[in-house]
């Protein structure tokens, strides 16, 4: 039997450089995020580009809207680096990003990367005197520009000139499609655009987000058969809670098999007051979860069923999970490769010994009716049995003993 078909090969053949970050080429997936603080507030912004860039996201865009925003960045970016992230920063330009770069040169210097929309970043003969600008600017700063449609701001003369051609066709197609074509055009028009004022293809990242799966998967495909630039994914206000996250996770995850993207953003509309970093760890999940990237120690947990009436093994996989996420600063740099590890919490004997021999280390905890006593596997191999009211604690610090003997070795082998 044939293995299982991977993902399809990535389809940019350039690197993109953004600030340290490559991005497309071959380069792992990156995972970005973006702020919602009022940029002009350096403290508050500050404080959240720092929360994202330490749970993971390697690139956070800023909104740039006025002069005081403006203004802010390269005080954002200096104190950013006092305290030691130096996560590139992404410009996100409306309406009136020419001016704001061009009258705020430290600004322009700050920015790792500008976004603009072809859609409003001018309108009738004002659109490609502003676009060459903000494209200029970037040629001469050396900075890369992602040029993004989205189907809520779509470039409304290109849209009705598609539109009016499509319905003088014997056989027109429906509206949908012809968004979509519209989307692709803006961005793929634009990027000539770029190239032709003097920014070169390696600094070019492409995206065409819309808020319907179905229409994004179709929109990306099309977009990456008629190109290879580097492909920023996202699904665009894609809501809040489980329906943003499954949203996400169903279009990514089918264009990512594809081989269709080179970064990525999950779109979440955080609870009031809520974390704005989960979007960041969903966007690793999905990368992880599908093998493109590791991130963290995965935990396999059993989903309970009638044969696992106690919480116990509900709470321990809580508790590894929640130990693991706390930890992982600090394991980063003490033990290299950790992210690697597969940890097993499963509550009953139908799966849980056959779970727990395919992870690292792994507990099958016993389930209703059975002996209260839980085996312990380690590498594939039965190591011992723990029982008493401790269980948990046990395995905890079983799961903490086999990361320094097996990732803490790595380290001792290095300084050698």
């Amino acid at each position: 039997m044939s293995d299982i078909a991977g993902p399809a090969q990535r389809h940019s053949t350039k690197p993109v450089m953004v600030g340290s970050v490559m991005v497309g080429g071959g380069a792992p997936i990156v995972v970005q995020s973006m702020t919602n603080t009022d940029t002009a507030d350096i403290d508050g912004t500050v404080k959240q580009v720092a929360a994202l860039a330490r749970a993971g996201s390697e690139i956070v865009r800023i909104t740039v809207d006025r002069d005081e925003a403006a203004a802010a960045v390269p005080r954002i970016r200096e104190r950013l680096d006092r305290i030691g992230v130096d996560v590139p920063l992404v410009g996100d330009f409306h309406y009136i990003g020419h001016k704001l770069l061009a009258d705020h040169p430290a600004c322009a210097e700050a920015l790792a990367k500008y976004r603009i929309n072809p859609g409003n970043v001018g309108f009738k003969e004002k659109k490609d005197r502003q676009f060459g600008a903000i494209v200029e600017t970037a040629a001469r700063y050396g900075k890369a520009v992602r040029i993004g449609a989205n189907w809520g701001s779509l470039d409304q003369e290109l849209l009705t000139h598609l539109m009016d051609e499509n319905a003088r066709l014997p056989n027109p197609i429906n509206a949908r499609a012809i968004t979509r074509e519209a989307l692709v055009q803006s961005a793929l028009i634009s990027a000539g655009r770029a190239e032709e004022i003097g920014l070169s293809r390696d600094r070019i990242i492409l995206s065409a987000k819309v808020s319907n799966v179905q229409d994004l998967i179709a929109t990306y495909r099309e977009l990456a058969r008629r190109s290879d630039y580097a492909i920023h994914l996202g699904l665009t206000e894609a809501g809040m809670g489980s329906k943003g996250i499954v949203a996400s996770s169903a279009a990514l995850g089918i264009l990512l098999q594809d081989g269709i993207g080179d970064t990525i953003r999950v779109s979440l509309t955080p609870e009031p007051g809520g974390d704005r970093t989960l979007e960041v760890k969903v966007g690793q999940e999905i990368l992880q979860t599908m093998g493109f990237r590791t991130f963290v120690p995965l935990v396999a947990a059993c989903p309970g069923c009638g044969r696992t009436t106690s919480t116990v093994f509900q709470s321990l996989a809580r508790d590894i999970q929640d130990w693991i996420q706390v930890s992982m600063p600090e394991w980063k740099s003490t033990y290299p490769g950790v992210e690697n590890l597969n940890v097993a919490v499963m509550g009953c004997i139908v799966n849980g010994p056959g779970e727990s021999k395919h992870a690292d280390i792994g507990i099958s905890l016993p389930g209703t009716g059975e002996t209260p006593s839980a085996p312990i596997f380690i590498d594939g191999q039965k190591a011992m049995t723990l029982r008493g009211p401790a269980i948990g604690q046990d395995f905890k610090d079983l799961v903490a003993d086999y990361i320094e003997r097996r990732y803490g070795r790595l380290t001792r082998d290095a300084a050698e």
